[in-house]
């Protein structure tokens, strides 16, 4: 499978809470809910696209336990793709602490997860999508497992909030492999990871 990253971050690369005020107050954050007023049919038929081309889905502990209780709980997936997607579909979680998920279709991914992601990688085709889940995209890239990083950002400074790139991280370079523009201001670019970045001397 191609692993394929997806991820909603403001302009100051914001990833927290843009669901709703009460999605993610972790670190007493306050500023819930930023993409939903910004969201506009482009964005949202892509997301559709995307989750519902997915073979299966990589999440960290966090962002599944966020998707578990919103669209684990839907009873009608006829009304939303993604809904569909996300309740037919494989599942894994990268975590430690988790035992017993209750979402059905739920794997818990344990011990050596390189040599885990690399296996569910190689068993399959199609694409290994990973929605949001900031610290697992970071650790995948930084063990260049990451075969396209998705990003769609909505025109708006958050100004506080879990950023997607820390201060201090590992450097990578990127090629562009599209990139558009909605009506309501939201890029959507593909990114495929090319190791380290050159440097002028």
């Amino acid at each position: 499978m191609r692993l394929t990253t997806t991820t909603n971050v403001s302009v100051d690369g914001v990833m927290q809470g843009l669901g709703g005020p009460d999605e993610d107050r972790s670190g007493g954050f306050d500023r819930g809910g930023w993409a939903i007023p910004l969201l506009d049919t482009e964005a949202g038929d892509y997301l559709d696209q995307v989750y519902g081309g997915a073979a299966a889905f990589l999440f960290g502990r966090r962002t599944y336990e966020i998707f578990a209780g919103y669209w684990g709980v839907m009873t009608d997936l006829s009304a939303s793709p993604i809904a569909a997607a996300l309740n037919s579909r494989p599942k894994y979680v990268a975590s430690t602490g988790l035992t017993d998920p209750q979402w059905a279709g739920t794997s818990v991914l344990t011990g050596d997860l390189a040599a885990a992601v690399g296996d569910l990688k190689a068993q399959q085709d199609g694409e290994l999508l990973v929605p949001g889940s900031g610290a697992l995209v970071r650790w995948l890239l930084a063990h260049d497992l990451v075969d396209q990083l998705d990003l769609l950002t909505y025109p708006v400074v958050v100004g506080q909030g879990t950023r997607l790139f820390p201060a201090s991280g590992p450097d990578i370079a990127l090629e562009l492999v599209t990139s558009r523009t909605t009506s309501r201001g939201i890029t959507i670019q593909s990114y495929r990871p090319l190791g380290r970045p050159e440097y002028a001397r």
